[in-house]
């Protein structure tokens, strides 16, 4: 007799991953929810203002990504990122990764607070929101910018270091790779670097996680710094640190207090400003942008007495650098003070314009075509690139076709009007990083334990530019994730000054959310 082999029915009961995913989004319906708000205001921005906006840096790192060479002003690593997307020939596809990185960044800040600190979803979400629904935040990943790049970077390192009680090796190389990345993108990236090194070592992590990420980060930094040296004769980074930093002393420097030499420091004395104190501008990009009469008589710009093709030499670097220490050192005062004064630019209620109208307009989305002098739509600037080339046959040449913004309606007036009402205040953030330091205060006993590292973070954004360059309202986005971050972990137990009993810390760490 033949028997056949009964055949054992499909469990259909048995979710698939469209109902693990779908149950997912239950769990986490409150951050869903932010989040698909974020995705639509994100698609919004692409229909009202394709194929992508642009600021005054965007054609440099264009045109290096087209004509692959050293920048002698930034790092080329957002031009690599363009470079490994220019097959598609898309500024679309470049903003809408961006836009990615921003949604990609608030997941981060999320699972971070909800699964390592066990947040509530609600709190969790609600440290994410700026990133999400911030309409500042969204219209810079819409610019051709290295901002968007660097803040996820930023968050992905601050993530790895806070998720990990006990470092690896192996998870110390992806940090010192990911921090390798960061200091490529921006050169703010070293400070990120020493910061969290410092941090492992209070932390007493060990020294081989250490040493990974000082080796994982050396590496590609030293390999970069190399190629520099081929083109520019220097092993650095850059050109301009010392060109930079004089901007931001040039406010303030006053060469009768500097005590220079005429005779044996001429090159200083090129760099002296005819204007007197009261009559500079008030705001250093002027001295190192503006476009002067070549003599430094009145507004004119003093560094075009060197030339524009020296402009960015080493020559120039290097005695840019030693007039700016002396004017620090010989007005500690009023260096301090204008630090001071950037520095909590940050935290208005209202965005005042600054440094000047035209830089400001570049962060707003406008529902009209910006005109000519001729009445005709604006078309990009026709500059030479430093990479060789020029920015508006660059810009063409890589979208393989015209690569001026186009303003699309309802679509432009939406998000024109959602930026009136819907972005962070600077007092927000203020009360943000208070709160941050709060916590900081209270874990004393452990250097401020966990919450240290994203509130140092977050403070030495905003402050570094203020100290080395000059505010500006693109340096404060990315500071905001680390600010939350620490604000977050300083309260998923509520505001406290008495220490917790270790009964009452057991009891509520008992019970593990789900994920």
């Amino acid at each position: 007799m033949v028997s056949v082999a009964e055949i054992t029915p499909a469990d259909h009961s048995a979710p698939g991953r469209t109902a693990r995913l779908l149950a997912m989004v239950r769990r986490h319906r409150v951050f869903a929810a932010a989040f698909g708000v974020g995705a639509v205001l994100r698609l919004i921005t692409m229909l009202g203002y394709g194929p992508a906006m642009w600021f005054n840096d965007s054609y440099e790192y264009v045109s290096v990504a087209l004509h692959p060479r050293p920048h002698p002003i930034r790092p080329d690593g957002y031009s690599f990122w363009l470079m490994l997307l220019q097959p598609f020939h898309s500024f679309s596809l470049v903003v809408f990764t961006q836009h990615l990185m921003g949604l990609a960044t608030a997941c981060l800040i999320y699972a971070l607070l909800r699964i390592k600190f066990r947040l509530p979803k609600w709190g969790a979400t609600l440290a994410a929101a700026p990133v999400l629904l911030d309409a500042y935040q969204i219209q810079l990943e819409q610019l051709i910018m290295s901002d968007t790049l660097f803040m996820l970077l930023v968050v992905g390192v601050i993530t790895l270091v806070l998720w990990k009680r006990r470092l690896t090796w192996r998870a110390g190389a992806v940090i010192g790779l990911l921090l390798a990345m960061t200091w490529l993108t921006r050169s703010i990236g070293l400070p990120i670097l020493a910061l969290v090194v410092l941090y492992l070592l209070v932390k007493r992590t060990g020294w081989r996680p250490i040493v990974a990420v000082v080796t994982a980060c050396a590496i590609p930094v030293m390999a970069y710094m190399g190629w520099f040296a081929t083109v520019y004769g220097k092993f650095a980074m850059t050109n301009s640190d010392g060109l930079i930093l004089y901007m931001r002393t040039a406010i303030f420097a006053d060469c009768n207090k500097m005590d220079i030499d005429k005779y044996k420091e001429v090159q200083l004395l090129l760099l002296c400003i005819n204007d007197p104190v009261h009559q500079r501008k008030d705001y250093a990009q002027w001295y190192l942008w503006g476009q002067g009469n070549g003599d430094g008589v009145g507004t004119g710009e003093v560094l075009h007495r060197w030339g524009t093709n020296k402009k960015w030499s080493e020559i120039t670097n290097d005695a840019a650098s030693a007039f700016a220490t002396r004017a620090i050192l010989s007005q500690p005062g009023d260096y301090l003070k204008v630090v001071a004064r950037d520095f909590f630019r940050s935290f208005h209620w209202s965005r005042p314009r600054f440094p000047d109208p035209s830089t400001y307009s570049m962060y707003e989305f406008k529902p009209y075509v910006e005109l000519d002098d001729t009445g005709q739509p604006k078309r990009l600037p026709k500059w030479s690139s430093y990479a060789g080339g020029r920015t508006d046959t660059d810009a063409f040449s890589y979208e393989q076709g015209p690569p001026e913004t186009r303003v699309v309606q309802p679509w432009a007036t939406i998000m024109s009007n959602y930026q009136k009402v819907f972005y962070l205040r600077g007092i927000m953030l203020g009360g943000i990083l208070l709160i941050g330091l709060y916590g900081v205060v209270v874990r004393w006993r452990k250097f401020g334990g966990p919450v240290v590292l994203p509130w140092l973070g977050a403070v030495g954004l905003l402050l570094a530019p203020a100290a080395t360059a000059e505010f500006d309202y693109r340096y404060v986005l990315p500071a905001v994730p680390l600010a939350c971050i620490a604000a977050a972990i300083t309260l998923r137990h509520g505001v406290t000054w008495a220490r917790r009993s270790p009964k009452s810390s057991a009891a509520s760490g008992s019970t593990t959310p789900r994920a």
